[in-house]
């Protein structure tokens, strides 16, 4: 610990009759008034780590240092001592403190950070010499409330997540990102929440105690138990949360938002009271409230995203990518966080997605704009993030500084557009209107402030000359007095014959002669020439004088009065632009959407993607498709992709896809499924020509799996992950699967194909692609009238098997397990018995033709289709459940008991 921080430590150390203490065990414990202070403190944070502001440290105690100590890898060591036991200690620098914070935040803890809110002067000023040095907790870290650019991820947002039973069948959602002021709610049925929360990536849970053992959230609780904070029910209630939500946007009636039911209400209540908590205000913090509906959005389940390879490939190994990192060629963070909740949530509205489309073909056909637009948006600061900490009142002068960057490339943009505002599409044209023209309000920021700029407000020296007269006028009389000083220097040399006298400061002593300690000894033979010894070191004796202490009060003064009038400037400039804030939110937003148009137009002429069609229908027609993420990993090493068409129409919804492994079946269903993502997400698609009929559910069964955690095997997850399909797949749906029933036995998982096929095909009617190595579901050709078949294209040559990676129309006749197997170098003996195997087993083989009436599934099923239905399960039929109320469905379950008897 440096000298300065035990200096300051001392002035709070007197030993004082205080008796407050943490703990039962430590009442009688005697203890400084700084320490009391402490366990004042920490008695209201007891969940929390408390980051105690002592100096240049942020000390740790007690329990929070021992943590603090093993998780960051730092010295723990003690500081004093109660009722004879040493108290630990440990402690991070306050000028570096936001990777040990980060480091804290990322594995679960919740840090309070307790500052100095005066000046050791100040304390003095305020109570005397001994005074303890005031100290609150200004907020309360958390995983959900970041805001430090250095903290959060970049292209990411950092959700805070409420959430809310409306009952046992749907749950009210509200997330916030603190950090950019998003704030939105949404009601999803329970079944979804699970897939809902996985889109959202939301970094932080907020549940009532009340849920803890609820079953319905098992598997939230399961999946993410390290993000959840669980409140207590006080924080949900309905009534508590309306009002909380008027005050935070200032409203008299909640109706002023939007449609919201009491859940969603609840929900954004819970989110803005633990904020209110933690951040130790409201105001300013969030933009207004918005419902975001399922009719929005296309819908994709947890497992599909998975599959799919969205966020995260499903190999986290070196060279691996997933689909955002091939699209992303955004410029700025926002773009990129915009560019990842567009891929999160394609959209449905065929009106938006063109408009999207129009905008990036505009932006290819006109290079020159991209180019100078992408000058401007390159090292732009995160205008967004940026914005919320002035709202937050937690910047200082770089923030506007960067607000000031984001401003100037805002009016860039839009002088850029003014040369093409008649013949800009839809959506540029909006955007050139909302990348407003601040240039009187960016010239008084750019006129106020310095270029080498402080952190903090309170280091000062921030505000430029010329500015404002009355700080120049200050400044001038300081740069006087210090001239002054120089003037003390060489008076006293003069007059003490000691020519390397030096008149010196720091913040400890303030201004004093120092003298070599060799020649201080003169100084005592001439008490009149009025020096006063302050202090003395190894090496120096340090003197005051009477003229020195004036001049330093008046420099105090001075400087106590330069920071007030550079704070209340840097006040009057934040105020402003809180007046302005909509206005400049709208610019940021707009040149995220613009900066995310752009890269994708870039991604389209690098890739030579295509304008896919985008219509209501159901069409799904791409020609020279090719898969986007491994189409680029194939380019750097040089190798071409085979391009494969997909046309799903009335004459055939749903494909049987048939072929060997390594033939690229998977590959061929994963990549229509991304094809469908771009399109709706308003992108250029990898694919000759593309027409897309918009999917509102896509669903994607593809690869292996196990949940051990959840005591679920491979075959109990695909069996799963298949219901939820058959379940909720409609006839816009999208549905691709891979290898349905092969975790069981050969004939049960035949079954289980066969029946998922018919249900598809009869019931769902949804465009769809199957792929399987049971060779026998061809047959259902026979029955499906919209079943198409397909195979992944093979050729013999020289005795060996040559996958092509072409689809063709048809079914393979065999399977080539075995030749994967010698590919994978399985013994040639054990080949060779495997062949000879068998061929045994197909001499032996039944005819699959007659399986239909042999098995009991099928043959139960072909019953049930011919039964007659009785006048109960008639009546059944008929009735509508969900609109009739209890005392309906009371008196219709005693009318078909009556049926029965």
């Amino acid at each position: 610990m440096t000298k300065k921080i035990k200096e300051d430590e001392k002035k709070e150390q007197t030993p004082q009759k205080d008796d407050t203490s943490s703990d039962s065990k430590k009442k009688k414990s005697k203890l400084t008034p700084l320490m009391a202070q402490y366990f004042e403190t920490k008695k209201e944070y007891q969940d929390c780590l408390l980051f105690y502001r002592l100096g240049d440290f942020y000390e740790l105690f007690f329990d929070d240092a021992v943590t603090a100590s093993r998780e960051l890898d730092i010295t723990l060591t003690k500081r004093g001592h109660i009722d004879g036991e040493d108290i630990p200690l440990c402690g991070v620098p306050f000028h570096a403190y936001e990777p040990y914070l980060a480091r804290l935040v990322k594995k679960g803890y919740k840090v309070a950070i307790c500052e100095q809110m005066e000046t050791p002067e100040e304390a003095q000023k305020r109570e005397g010499r001994n005074a303890t040095i005031r100290r609150e907790v200004i907020r309360v870290v958390t995983a959900g409330t970041l805001t430090e650019d250095a903290l959060l991820p970049a292209k990411k947002n950092n959700y805070l997540l409420s959430i809310v039973f409306e009952d046992d069948q749907k749950v009210g959602l509200a997330w916030a990102d603190l950090s950019t002021g998003d704030f939105y709610s949404e009601t999803v049925p329970v079944i979804m929440l699970y897939s809902t929360l996985v889109q959202l990536d939301m970094a932080e849970i907020l549940i009532s105690e009340k849920d803890r053992n609820n079953k319905l959230l098992k598997q939230v609780q399961t999946e993410f138990p390290e993000r959840i904070s669980y409140l207590n029910q006080t924080f949900f209630n309905f009534l508590t949360a309306v009002e909380t939500v008027e005050n935070a946007f200032n409203i008299k009636f909640l109706d002023g938002l939007g449609d919201f039911n009491h859940a969603e209400v609840t929900a954004a209540g819970v989110v803005l009271s633990y904020l209110k908590i933690t951040q130790k205000t409201l105001e300013n913090s969030l933009k207004p409230l918005k419902r975001i509906t399922t009719e929005q959005f296309m819908e994709i389940d947890a497992s599909t995203r998975n599959s799919l390879e969205l966020f995260y490939p499903l190999n986290d190994v070196k060279g691996a990518y997933s689909l955002f990192k091939v699209l992303d060629k955004t410029l700025t963070n926002a773009g990129g966080r915009l560019l990842a909740r567009s891929l999160s949530a394609p959209l449905l509205n065929v009106e938006e997605i063109n408009r999207r489309l129009d905008a990036i073909s505009f932006l290819i056909d006109h290079p020159k704009i991209r180019e100078e637009i992408s000058g401007h948006l390159k090292g732009m600061p995160d205008m967004e993030r940026c914005l919320s900490r002035i709202a937050l009142g937690r910047c200082g002068p770089r923030d506007l500084a960067m607000l000031l960057i984001g401003l100037t490339a805002s009016i860039s943009a839009h002088t850029v557009f003014n040369l093409f505002q008649e013949d800009l599409p839809p959506l540029l044209s909006e955007l050139h209107k909302n990348l407003n023209n601040f240039n009187a309000f960016r010239a008084d920021i750019e006129r106020a402030l310095k270029s080498d700029l402080p952190v903090l407000t309170r280091d000062g020296n921030f505000i430029e000359w010329g500015y404002d007269e009355g700080l120049d006028s200050l400044r001038q009389e300081r740069t006087d007095l210090k001239q002054e000083l120089q003037r003390f220097q060489i008076s006293y040399a003069n007059l003490t014959g000691v020519k390397n006298l030096k008149v010196s400061y720091n913040s400890v002593a303030g201004y004093f002669v120092e003298v070599p300690f060799k020649q201080s000894s003169v100084f005592l033979k001439h008490p009149e020439w009025g020096f006063i010894l302050r202090q003395t070191t190894t090496t120096a004796s340090r003197y005051s004088t009477p003229e020195l202490m004036e001049v330093e009060q008046k420099l105090n003064n001075l400087d106590n009065r330069i920071q007030f009038i550079e704070e209340n400037l840097f006040n009057d400039l934040i105020k402003r632009v809180l007046q302005g804030r909509e206005e400049i939110s709208q610019s940021a937003q707009a040149l995220a959407l613009l900066d995310m148009l752009m890269g994708l137009a870039e991604l389209a002429i690098e890739n030579n993607y295509c304008r896919p069609i985008v219509d209501y229908s159901t069409a799904f027609d791409v020609r020279g498709g090719r898969h986007p993420v491994v189409e680029y990993s194939l380019k750097k090493e040089h190798a071409p992709f085979v391009e494969n068409d997909c046309i799903m129409d009335e004459k055939g919804y749903l494909w049987l896809l048939t072929g060997p492994n390594m033939a690229g079946k998977s590959t061929f269903l994963r990549q229509n499924a991304l094809i469908a993502i771009m399109a709706q997400m308003g992108s250029f698609v990898p694919a000759t020509s593309a027409h897309i009929g918009v999917v509102d559910k896509l669903f994607s069964r593809v690869g292996a799996s196990d949940n051990l955690a959840r005591g679920q095997s491979t075959f109990m997850v695909e069996m799963v992950e298949t219901a939820v399909i058959l379940n909720r797949a409609t006839p816009k749906s999208l549905v691709i699967l891979d290898e349905i029933g092969r975790g069981t036995a050969t004939f049960d998982g035949l079954s289980i194909a066969w029946a998922t096929m018919e249900y598809l095909h009869d019931q769902c009617q949804c465009r769809g692609l199957f792929a399987t190595h049971y060779h026998e579901l061809i047959l259902l050709k026979e029955k499906l009238s919209h079943l198409s078949l397909h195979r992944m294209e093979t050729k013999d040559w020289n005795g060996e098997v040559v996958f092509l990676h072409t689809v063709g129309e048809g079914s393979v006749d065999k399977s080539y397990g075995i030749h994967v197997a010698k590919l994978a170098g399985l013994p040639s003996s054990v080949i060779q018995r495997a062949e000879q195997i068998l061929q045994g087993l197909q001499d032996k083989k039944k005819k699959i033709e007659n399986l239909m009436g042999e098995l009991p599934l099928f043959s139960a099923v072909l019953e049930k289709e011919k039964k007659e239905k009785t006048p109960v399960e008639k009546e059944l039929t008929f009735l509508n459940l969900d609109s009739m109320t209890p005392k309906e469905a009371l008196d219709a379950l005693y009318r078909l008991k009556g049926m029965l008897e």
